[in-house]
């Protein structure tokens, strides 16, 4: 089993969502970044992740990575939220933020901002102007969540 696939293990022990891994650099320092959501609906959203559920996820993948090293440098762990207005790159990801709103440009460089619906397959579905837009997520160049104010 993978490391990611073992970590993912330990998150969805705690009814969580892995959103995303990554790696980011801090000056000299190395951090590798595990980013979960809930899967939790609380009035039609998705309920925040708690820090004590972070320091929680935290303490359990931490035994995990003294074992399986993710880097071949030193490197601090951070466990957190990806945010409330946060980059969607990948088909899974799109999946976790239905019901969210999101900006997308296309390749073509048009611009959407609207409630993502659902995605089938590789479709990509919007409301927007309470007209239902899709798109195949290839022809998407960048995407982002965004709250309203």
């Amino acid at each position: 089993m993978s490391l990611e696939k073992d970590i993912e293990s330990f998150v969805k022990s705690l009814d969580l969502e892995l959103y995303e891994i990554s790696v980011a650099k801090d000056g000299e320092d190395s951090i590798y970044r595990v980013n979960v959501l809930s899967t939790e609906l609380v009035d039609g959203k998705k309920r925040g992740v708690s820090l004590d559920e972070c320091v929680h996820l935290s303490r359990l993948i931490s035994p995990l990575l003294d074992v399986t090293p993710p880097m071949s440098c030193d490197y601090r762990l951070e466990v957190g939220t990806p945010g409330i207005e946060r980059k969607v790159s990948t088909l899974k990801q799109f999946i976790l933020s239905v019901g969210e709103r999101v900006s997308i440009t296309l390749k073509s460089k048009e611009k959407y901002k609207g409630l993502l619906l659902r995605v089938e397959d590789s479709s990509i579905c919007l409301e927007v102007d309470g007209q239902e837009i899709c798109f195949e997520f290839a022809q998407i160049s960048k995407a982002k969540t965004y709250f309203e104010w």
